[in-house]
C-alpha cells in the first residue's frame, strides 16, 4: 500500500517554525494568508492585542474574481491593501502561512503592495 505524506502536516510544521520568527504588533501588524483549493483569505492581525484589523476574502459577498487563481488572489491583495490604508495601516509583516512564496500567495503580495502596504 502506498502511503502519501500528508502535506497539510507539513505546511502546519512550516507555518510554526515561521511564527516563532514573526509577530505582528500594534504598530507593525502581520497580513497572514490562508489559501484553500477554490478561495484565498488573508487578515491583518494586531498579536498584542490578539485582533484581527481587517480582513478580505474571496469568498466574500460582491467579490466577483474565482478566488482559486492568480487573479483572484491579486484582487484580494489590492482589496486588503485599500482597507488597511483606510484604517491608517501602512507596514506590516508578511505572514504566508507555512505556503510557498509563488503562485498565489505571490500575487496577494504583489496585489497588497500595489495598493500602498509596505513589507
Amino acid at each position: 500500500m502506498i502511503s502519501h505524506p500528508d502535506k497539510n502536516k507539513k505546511r502546519l510544521r512550516r507555518h510554526k517554525r515561521v511564527r516563532g520568527k514573526i509577530s505582528g504588533t500594534a504598530s507593525v501588524p502581520r497580513l497572514c494568508v490562508y489559501r484553500s483549493l477554490s478561495n484565498i483569505s488573508a487578515q491583518i492581525i494586531d498579536d498584542d492585542a490578539g485582533r484581527t484589523l481587517v480582513a478580505a476574502a474571496s469568498n466574500e459577498k460582491g467579490f466577483t474574481a474565482n478566488g482559486g487563481n492568480k487573479e483572484g488572489a491579486k484582487e484580494v491583495g489590492l482589496l486588503i491593501g485599500k482597507r488597511a490604508l483606510e484604517k491608517g495601516i501602512e507596514n506590516v509583516v508578511f505572514d504566508r502561512g507555512g505556503y510557498l512564496y509563488h503562485g498565489r500567495i505571490q500575487e496577494l503580495a504583489d496585489g497588497a503592495r500595489e495598493a500602498g502596504l509596505k513589507f
